[in-house]
């Protein structure tokens, strides 16, 4: 039987979740139901190695940066004084309190508003006021518990996970194949290293987290949700004469999301274990970029020319970490989900400098963000008005069943990735079979992505 929500009914046992998710279809209630959602919370964002942020954005000593793990769990990533990158649960070790209330800035140590206990920005306990009256009473100001407790973290080429799991893989082999994008996306820069730049685009979206991650390498709706922006970019390219290249260059981002069915088909999907999956690779839509002439001569003089090459022609679309990042290596940006409820989530887009690089490669990337990923942009809402009838409708008791059939059976398994068509659902597949797996809390026997017989 299946479950659906109700108030009153009892927690949700593990036949019940298991038999929501099907080879080729998933039951509508892991959208809708409160009590999945906070199951969810604990298993698959209690246990994944989940973004925290970026070590440049804790460049000095004290500097800090604060987000949650899940909805449920504050943490503060901090750069310490020998130079380590931390992330410490943002809870006094007294009273509990939070400790630190503003998003960012740079402490020399952290106190809280409550006692008034100061901590070392690598968690140690500083100073208790009016210690003595701890005298003779058994507490040690030296047990580690009385430190700021610190998050089982790790950092891949700067980009710092954290994870409330002890049994969950060493972080380099959650990433797996995957990992190959965030090479890609740093090698980019002739320095091999990026660095966040600027400020954040963040909004609200009223829907459920899992409805942006299946949209980001669904290839089988931008040439329906975004033809009408689509066809007056184009209307309005054909109106530029020959030398506006700046306006021609800002407008001829936006078409390649209109692009054919054959297109996206050629770009293939790769999936992989833990619910990772990115569409392109061989090529995307942004395969077509012209490259900055300062920034190729740049680029040669530190990889050299066939080097150079092999870096840029690795072309991604959208790379998802299941089941809070996703990046794009091909214009130096990525976007952060933060779930706040069963029916909203936080996306944040973070922009990066490729160090090295002309500040025109900064800029292009600035700019799509600002065309595509803001607010106000004009890709975006399109996606968001499609989430949100996503979220109204699966109200509906017309059908219980969501499906992801697209090239079932079809895909070719590998030995560290499933590949296929891009317009197969594997992506969708790839995600399920990992959810199953963390609800179930079996993270740590995750199968490789794609098509399997669950």
């Amino acid at each position: 039987m299946i479950h659906t929500f109700d108030p009153t009914s009892p927690p949700i046992d593990d036949a019940a979740l298991a038999a929501l998710i099907q080879p080729t279809k998933l039951h509508r209630s892991v959208y809708i139901d409160e009590q999945i959602f906070e199951l969810e919370m604990a298993r698959i964002w209690g246990q994944a190695w989940i973004f925290i942020g970026h070590e440049s954005q804790v460049k000095n000593h004290g500097d800090f940066y604060t987000t949650h793990i899940n909805h449920r769990v504050p943490v503060i990533l901090v750069r310490d004084r020998s130079g380590a990158v931390h992330v410490l649960h943002n809870r006094c070790a007294h009273k509990g309190a939070k400790l630190v209330d503003t998003v960012d800035g740079n402490a020399r140590a952290f106190r809280c508003c409550y006692h008034g206990w100061t901590f070392n920005t690598d968690g140690t306990l500083l100073k208790i006021p009016n210690e003595a009256g701890y005298e003779g009473t058994g507490f040690d100001p030296k047990d580690p518990q009385n430190n700021l407790q610190k998050v089982r973290s790790a950092s891949y080429r700067g980009f710092v996970f954290a994870t409330l799991s002890d049994t969950i893989v060493e972080l380099n082999e959650w990433l797996g194949g995957a990992a190959e994008v965030f090479d890609n996306l740093c090698d980019r820069a002739p320095e091999g290293e990026v660095e966040v730049a600027g400020g954040v685009l963040r909004y609200q979206h009223d829907c459920n987290w899992k409805l942006f991650l299946e949209n980001l390498n669904d290839t089988m709706h931008p040439m329906v949700t975004h033809q009408s922006v689509v066809q007056a970019a184009e209307d309005y390219i054909a109106t530029l004469p020959p030398e506006a290249s700046s306006q021609r260059a800002e407008a001829e981002i936006i078409p390649p999301f209109g692009a054919s069915y054959e297109n996206f088909e050629d770009s293939g999907i790769t999936g992989f274990a833990y619910g990772h999956h990115y569409d392109g690779g061989k090529t995307s839509i942004h395969a077509n970029y012209s490259v900055n002439p300062d920034y190729w001569a740049a680029m040669v003089a530190s990889y050299g020319e066939q080097r150079s090459r092999e870096i840029l022609a690795f072309n991604t679309h959208n790379t998802l970490y299941y089941p809070s990042l996703t990046i794009k290596s091909a214009v130096q940006n990525i976007r952060v989900v933060r779930p706040i409820a069963v029916d909203k989530c936080i996306i944040e887009t973070w922009s990066f400098r490729l160090k090295g690089a002309p500040d025109e490669m900064l800029q292009r990337t600035l700019l799509y963000s600002r065309l595509i990923n803001s607010s106000a942009s004009m890709v975006g809402p399109d996606d968001l008005e499609a989430y949100s009838r996503i979220q109204d409708g699966l109200q509906s008791t017309g059908s219980d069943w969501v499906e992801m059939h697209r090239h079932y059976n079809r895909d070719k398994q590998l030995a560290d990735r499933t590949v296929g068509g891009g317009t197969s659902d594997l992506d969708m597949r790839t995600q399920y079979q990992a959810w199953q797996a963390y609800m179930g809390k079996l993270a740590h026997h995750i199968p490789t992505g794609g098509d399997s017989d669950e």
